[in-house]
């Protein structure tokens, strides 16, 4: 798999798009510019084969109705965000107004704690990671040594909890859990840089307090 970010929106969210060698594709949090995001499946005629949502705040979910309608495929949302991400609660004005809900017949809200879930021939683990919102997932590509974050864990930094359904005692946990992966593992998270589990586990004083407590 091959693996591009086009930042989009306000808040500059890493919409990650992975192609295979079939020119597969599978979108993950598709967050806005849905022109832009079109444009770049168009030059590389791409066929999408599903869409992965990290979370359901509306930076990043709020390109995919649009992209649905012109690419038909499967949705994949933790259930505890899908009760509200394309609802009116879900919206940030001026910024973001509430998300159009894509087609229910797609929209499967099954993304939960799981191992070898398979998109485009290619396999992923589901890690439950709330914290940033109830039902916030990180992705865990085995053979990419890719993981997708979401707004769990940035680079230098952490998601914010003070956000609905947000918890900074389940965030606590869910950045405890992800140093249990290979110090390897890619990071590619929702908004900034890639970087490594290695160098945040050195650098992001958001994990300090494990390694002080060893």
């Amino acid at each position: 798999m091959k693996i591009k970010s086009i930042p989009v929106g306000a808040f500059e969210v890493n919409c990650w798009i992975l192609v295979n060698q079939r020119r597969e594709a599978i979108i993950v949090d598709p967050g806005a510019d849905a022109p832009l995001i079109e444009a770049w499946l168009q030059k590389m005629r791409l066929h999408v084969q599903g869409y992965l949502l990290t979370h359901g705040h509306m930076d990043h979910v709020s390109a995919l109705a649009t992209l649905v309608a012109k690419h038909p495929a499967p949705i994949r949302i933790h259930p505890a965000d899908a009760n509200w991400a394309f609802s009116s609660s879900n919206q940030m004005p001026p910024y973001y107004p509430a998300p159009t809900p894509p087609p229910e017949e797609l929209l499967q809200a099954d993304l939960v704690e799981s191992t070898g879930n398979e998109m485009a021939g290619s396999l992923f683990n589901v890690l439950e990671t709330p914290g940033h919102s109830p039902g916030s997932v990180c992705l865990h590509f085995i053979n990419e040594n890719t993981l997708f974050t979401g707004d769990t864990i940035l680079a230098g930094s952490a998601g914010r909890t003070d956000f609905p359904g947000g918890s900074a005692s389940d965030m606590k946990q869910s950045l405890k859990r992800l140093l249990s992966l290979p110090p390897k593992t890619v990071i590619c998270s929702g908004h900034g840089p890639a970087s490594t589990l290695e160098d945040e586990i050195q650098t992001n004083p958001f994990l300090q307090e494990f390694q002080t407590a060893k």
